[in-house]
This record gives structure tokens, sequence and C-alpha cells, in this order.
């Protein structure tokens, strides 16, 4: 498989579970807006709020390093900042969510 082909159906995946994922998140950040500082901490103790969580941030992510390296493809013409902006966006994608992640399992 080509490797346009294998981002076209990567995003195309990662867009349809952020679907049901953003929808999730939606709802429960409607519901803690107006809440205090323990109550949204309580919030994301909470082990499936973690879970889904860090698998909403980690697929977000996967799904925007996809969609911006593919901004960076049309639009850079120099082969050499085309890789290291690639680079550095997926080093991004990469360290950002896992950051994320550790300080919501760091919670307690």
């Amino acid at each position: 498989m080509h490797t346009s082909t294998k981002k076209w159906l990567f995003t195309k995946i990662s867009s349809l579970v952020l679907i049901p994922l953003m929808g999730w998140f939606l709802l429960n950040f409607v519901s803690i807006y107006d809440k205090d500082h323990s109550e949204i901490l309580i919030f994301f103790s909470k082990q499936p709020s973690k879970i889904l969580f860090s698998i909403f941030i980690v697929i977000a992510f996967f799904f925007s390093a996809l969609t911006i390296s593919e901004i960076f493809e049309d639009y850079l013409h120099v082969e050499k900042t085309k890789n290291v902006a690639n680079k550095v966006l997926y080093l991004f994608a990469i360290v950002i969510p896992l950051i994320t992640i550790l300080g919501i399992y760091n919670l307690n």
C-alpha cells in the first residue's frame, strides 16, 4: 500500500473514532464547566474518564499530526524544511499527549 493511501486511510479511521469521543468529551465538558477545581479533579480521577480522555487525546493528536503533515506536503517545497517540520510535528504529537496522560494519571 502506498504511503499516501495509508495516511488517507488512517485519517479517515481516526476521524470516525473521534466522533463519539468528541461527543463524550463535549457532554462531560458541559457538565463540569461551572464546577470548582475539586469536582473537576474528581471527574478526571474516575477510571472511565481517565481512559476515555487518554484515548481521545492520543487520537486527536494523531489526527491533527496527519492532517498538518499533509499541509506541509502541499505547501513546503524545500524537502529538508518539510522533513524537519514533520519530525518536530510528530515529536510534539507524541510528547504533548504523553505529558497530558501522565498528568491525569498522577492526579491522586
